[in-house]
Formats: structure tokens, sequence, C-alpha cells
């Protein structure tokens, strides 16, 4: 066996050096536009306001549904930390089942209306139990799944009510960094023949 690899080991390393000095041939733009349809996995491939954009339309999908205690089925009904997972099912996400554990997923940031985005995960409780949880929509708003209007809603975030004087924080699970190590992931997959 040392053998084998005494007399393979050098022969693949000149063919790799020998492949890596080939010269591409030159592409012309029709032919570039017919490559890029070729790549299977661009289309996956989406910015992380396309997936933020998607959330918010997840969770939209879900107004009107009941609240139901534990519930992660929108036909059946959502509690609050359900409807977060059902939401966030869009981009392949799986997050802890209660509100408490999902307030630990993803990056924490300031708790200000100017720095949210859509697709944040809001967070709410009294101390440092998090009791309740919400999506940010975006223009102040959030949904989440009301215990006292018992269904799915959307609602301001500024308006005063005993819900927006408990909130605790915000967690991104969707942001740029994240998305650079995908789409580079996925870039290099489109380049495999």
């Amino acid at each position: 066996m040392p053998l084998l690899r005494r007399h393979c080991v050098p022969v693949l390393v000149a063919a790799c050096v020998a492949a890596s000095a080939v010269v591409a041939p030159t592409v012309s733009a029709q032919d570039a536009s017919t490559l890029e349809s070729r790549k299977p996995f661009a289309a996956f491939s989406a910015s992380a306001e396309k997936m933020r954009d998607s959330i918010v339309a997840k969770a939209r999908s879900s107004l009107g549904t009941r609240y139901k205690l534990g519930g992660s089925k929108p036909g059946v009904g959502l509690d609050c930390s359900g409807l977060v997972r059902y939401a966030m099912s869009v981009v392949d996400m799986v997050l802890p089942r209660t509100a408490q554990g999902q307030a630990k997923v993803g990056t924490e940031v300031p708790k200000d209306v100017a720095a949210l985005k859509p697709g944040d995960v809001l967070t709410f409780g009294r101390g440092k139990r998090i009791s309740h949880v919400g999506i940010y929509v975006g223009d102040g708003k959030m949904i989440h799944a009301s215990t006292s209007q018992r269904r799915v809603i959307e609602t301001p975030i500024t308006k005063r009510n005993p819900l927006i004087r408990q909130w605790q924080g915000v967690r991104r699970l969707v942001d740029s960094s994240t998305l650079a190590l995908r789409d580079s992931l996925l870039a290099m997959a489109d380049s495999l023949p």
C-alpha cells in the first residue's frame, strides 16, 4: 500500500497542477446567460430581504387563526410560539417549541423600533421569564397569537397596552452573515459539473 501511495500521489499532484494551468475559454454574453440558467441552486439562493418577506407572508397567512394553547397547526389552532415556528418553516428553520426557548435563538438586536427588520422575533415577559413571542412585520406592527383576542392578529407595537409594557427584547434569525455563508456554499455547488 505505501508503494502505491508513493507512485500515485505525485501523479495526482501533477494532474491537478496541469488542470489548473488550463485557461478557460472566453464566454459570450449569450453563453453566459445559458450557463446561469443551468445553475440549479441559483433559484434557491435568496437575499435576506426576500427571506424576511416570505416569513412575513407566511405569518400573515395565519391571521384570524384561532388561538389554541400548545397549538402548532394553522388549520387547528396556534399559540404564540407555534405561530413563530410555522412562519419560520418557510425558510426551513426549525425552532424550539416554547417562547422561552425561541428567545435564546438567533442574534440579539437592540429593543429599538428603528432597528427592527421584518421577520424579527419579539419577546415578551416579566423578569427573566419569556412567556410570549411575536413576529415583527414592518411599519411598527407585529403579528402574534393573542390570548385576549383568541386568534392570530396584527397589532402596532407602539400602542400602549399591557403586552407592550412587557416587551423584553428582539431576536434576529435571518441576517446577512448567515446568508452570505449559505450563498457562497450554494455558489460553490453551482460551479460543480
